[in-house]
């Protein structure tokens, strides 16, 4: 159980470093980004780049040698604190290396319209509890 503390506390603050990474590139770039989400475009564009190039590199076989946890905490933590469209991105990648294009595809196909789906049903739960009765809960 031990084992896992250091490794999940590298993650946790490599996730961070990706956190604030991304509240700065969405700064940087509000400007940009009234009509069109400009910032998060370039996190998502650069994020997809840095997890396959860094996963790229680091692979078996590939230029660097990461451990495991040095691997994990990029990728995992910076990467994920990021956004995980990257990961979204490489694992479409893998399914296509993988000689499965539909499952690329299925895996493209449903993560847009579920998670479309899902925020869709979020917001408007959020609504409803919104627009429901306030005095319930006040005295």
């Amino acid at each position: 159980m031990y084992s896992n503390v250091l490794p999940t506390l590298l993650i946790a603050l490599g996730g961070a470093t990706g956190t604030v990474l991304r509240y700065w590139v969405g700064l940087a770039t509000a400007r940009w980004s009234q009509s069109l989400p400009w910032g998060t475009i370039l996190i998502n564009v650069t994020g997809s780049f840095a997890i396959a190039f860094f996963a790229g590199l680091t692979m078996a076989g590939g230029r660097l040698h990461v451990p495991e946890t040095g691997r994990l905490v990029f990728m995992v933590g910076i990467c994920g604190g990021y956004t995980t469209f990257s990961s979204f991105s490489l694992q479409t990648l893998d399914l296509f290396r993988n000689g499965t294009p539909e499952k690329a595809f299925l895996n493209m196909g449903l993560s847009v319209v579920l998670c479309m789906i899902a925020v869709s049903f979020g917001y408007y739960a959020a609504q409803a509890l919104n627009q429901a009765d306030t005095t319930i809960g006040h005295h």
